[in-house]
């Protein structure tokens, strides 16, 4: 269970990383193409509001600042959650390639973001332009390929970690057969073993 939380930690990390690239590809093409933000944040927090009876405080322009607030937390939450979901299948074993992983965690992420927007009312992906499919489609496959590499990269440590345990283990076993070699053997092996362990977090150090 500790192992497995720990993936689902570094895949929320991943989507955290993810989710600014989206963000940051968003405002790219709104700056480059002189485009208005989208409203469907901000009007999925009203309806959500009144669907569940839960008001957003304030009256005027104070209540229409907590909403804008509201609003890109949502997308927040969606990436994180879409990481942290990619991160606990890989602690299940599940180990993409890396288009795989890209393509599969744009589709979550498009599915966590417009799903519930869909399901309120708030948009009908059907009724899209292709401008409009590639103001989304775009920052979410930035989402995927950045948030499929940090998991790659917060995987491969652990990975170096137990093959080279693996090796050490082989050595051992077959250096012990031999009665002579059996105590120096062993000694070395501890001291192999120590420098693997920290090896991991030594180079994440140097990172």
């Amino acid at each position: 269970m500790g192992g497995l939380l720990r993936s689902v930690l570094r895949g929320a990390a991943a989507g955290a990383a993810g989710t600014t690239a989206l963000n940051a590809v968003t405002y790219l093409d709104m700056a480059a193409r002189g485009r208005a933000a989208s409203h469907t944040p901000e009007d999925t927090v009203e309806i959500l509001s009144m669907k569940t009876h839960v008001p957003v405080p304030g009256q005027g322009e104070r209540r229409h600042n907590r909403v804008a607030g509201l609003a890109p937390l949502t997308g927040l939450v969606a990436g994180v959650a879409t990481g942290a979901l990619l991160g606990g299948l890989r602690g299940l074993g599940w180990r993409p390639s890396p288009v795989v992983g890209a393509v599969g965690a744009m589709v979550v992420a498009m599915l966590a973001g417009n799903a519930p927007m869909a399901a309120l009312g708030v948009t009908d992906p059907r009724g899209w332009a292709a401008r409009d499919w590639a103001a989304d489609l775009i920052p979410h496959l930035a989402y995927g390929a950045v948030t499929s590499q940090v998991l790659d990269g917060l995987d491969r440590p652990t990975q170096d970690h137990r093959g080279a345990a693996r090796v050490l283990d082989l050595l051992d076993g077959r250096v012990h057969h031999h009665p002579l070699t059996r105590d120096l053997a062993s000694q070395r092996t501890r001291v192999l073993r120590s420098l693997v362990r920290s090896f991991p977090s030594l180079r994440r150090r140097g990172r």
